[in-house]
């Protein structure tokens, strides 16, 4: 088993989204997660991403607490909601809008952005619509994923104030340093568990993001950022999709001032048999579907520990029993997304 040498104690996270019931991807990456920090004798805390409020189911939550006991998945403390903690992302947002980027620099004087002014607003507002941002952007590295053309940084502060006071739509973006600044300043790096050296140009890889939407709701990144550091959490573990999210998210905390960087572990994806991304609106090897016909919990968890690597095939397991099969080694030794076939595995 990896071990952390001489290191403070790991503080991990369970992070579930209550948009449905939990599927075999997400018990998946729950068992990674808190085996992570379980195996390294530390926390497991437990947050309910429920920022996006459309999106939210009822109940969800506590089917997806009552999802993971049944696995036997634990956690310290009571659960916490990003519902409840608007206070704190709106204080991290204002603190953000106080700031200014001059081209190579995060200055604190908000005063520098004035017309004519070389510095601009490291948050800002965006008027475009998403129809503006396609027309404007290419896919960035064959995956769909647009890269923001920075239309509306370029405004002068006399036409963003105009167009507020006549309220027109917009979000609001966090401004990334521009191309041409030192390496130093925009290039993020983190090393990863599984998927080894990190490296992300944010002006070239992901541009300015959105920190809250047009609708008023908080984006995930600023929400996540703003969380992990409140909670102290010191290993984050999900899906190999995210490893760009985790750029962005370690240069707010940067501009919020953060010490330190937490490690990182992304997991290779889950595919169902068909080829199809496991996601909870195709209802993929549901969870509860699996408890209705009586699948057998451990069963569950040993298929998603040979899905991790840590045993050569699938059998009957509890989360207890793996602590000392577990180590970052091994879930890396095999990073090639996974296919998984429900079919009667579980029975």
């Amino acid at each position: 088993m990896g071990e952390r040498v001489n290191a403070a104690p790991v503080t991990g996270r369970l992070a579930p989204s209550p948009t449905g019931r939990m599927h075999l991807g997400n018990a998946y990456a729950a068992l990674a997660a808190w085996l992570g920090a379980r195996a390294a004798g530390g926390r497991v805390l437990l947050r309910i991403e429920d920022i996006d409020a459309p999106r939210v189911v009822k109940d969800a939550d506590r089917w997806i607490m009552d999802d993971l006991a049944w696995l036997g998945l634990d956690w310290d403390g009571d659960a916490v909601y990003q519902s409840q903690r608007l206070d704190a992302y709106e204080e991290a947002l204002r603190r953000l809008r106080e700031m200014t980027w001059d081209g190579d620099a995060l200055g604190c004087d908000p005063t520098r952005c004035g017309e004519g002014s070389a510095a601009y607003p490291l948050i800002y507002p965006c008027f475009c619509s998403r129809a503006d941002i396609r027309a404007a952007s290419a896919p960035n590295e064959g995956d769909g994923f647009l890269i923001y053309p920075g239309t509306c940084r370029r405004l002068p502060e006399s036409e963003r104030r105009e167009r507020i006071a006549r309220g027109n739509r917009h979000s609001w973006r966090i401004a990334v340093p521009d191309a041409n600044a030192p390496e130093s300043e925009r290039v993020m790096r983190f090393d990863d568990r599984v998927f080894g050296p990190q490296r992300f140009d944010l002006p070239r890889q992901l541009g300015d993001v959105v920190v809250r939407r047009s609708d008023g709701l908080f984006a995930y990144q600023l929400a996540v950022s703003v969380d992990d550091l409140a909670m102290g959490v010191t290993q984050i573990v999900r899906g190999r999709d995210l490893l760009r999210s985790t750029a962005i998210q370690l240069y707010v905390r940067r501009c919020l001032g953060a010490c330190g960087t937490p490690e990182f572990a992304h997991l290779p994806l889950i595919d169902a048999a068909d080829g199809r991304r496991m996601a909870k609106r195709l209802n993929s090897l549901d969870l509860g579907a699996m408890r209705e016909r009586g699948d057998d919990p451990r069963a569950v968890v040993g298929y998603c520990a040979w899905l991790l690597r840590l045993v050569d095939e699938p059998r009957p397991m509890t989360p207890r029993e793996l602590l000392p099969l577990f180590s970052w080694e091994a879930v890396a030794a095999d990073t090639a997304d996974r296919v998984a076939d429900g079919g009667s595995l579980f029975r």
